[in-house]
């Protein structure tokens, strides 16, 4: 299965992510500051990212360019609980795959997930 990161500043959101995920055999890790999930990124193979639009020092959207310059091969799903017209333009322009409106329900995560996925 895939390797996911997860980057939400609520660390209980991200571990509600991660369960949901593991359970269909998904090696998942969790992080809340941008960082740490940056380091990580550069040096290990991840195949999925979610992250959070509202982060603690930057937001979603940042994360999401620096990702892409590590690794154009990651796909990544936007998550917010503050939906705009503008956050989701600026997502897909900067390569999202993805874009979902919180609180996501577990068939909708799995759905979208399997679906970026390609599984």
């Amino acid at each position: 299965m895939a390797n996911i990161l997860v980057l939400d500043d609520v660390i209980d959101a991200g571990v509600l992510l991660k369960r949901i995920l593991e359970r269909k055999g998904h090696n998942v890790l969790v992080y809340s500051e941008e960082e740490e999930a940056l380091k990580y990124i550069t040096k290990n193979k991840i195949d999925l990212a979610i992250l959070d639009i509202k982060l603690k020092k930057m937001t979603g959207v940042e994360v999401l360019e620096l990702i892409k310059e590590i690794s154009t091969d990651i796909k990544v799903i936007m998550l917010t609980g503050y939906p705009t017209l503008e956050t989701a333009r600026a997502s897909v322009k900067h390569g999202a795959d993805e874009y979902c409106v919180k609180p996501i329900d577990k068939e909708e995560l799995e759905s979208k997930v399997a679906e970026v996925l390609g599984s």
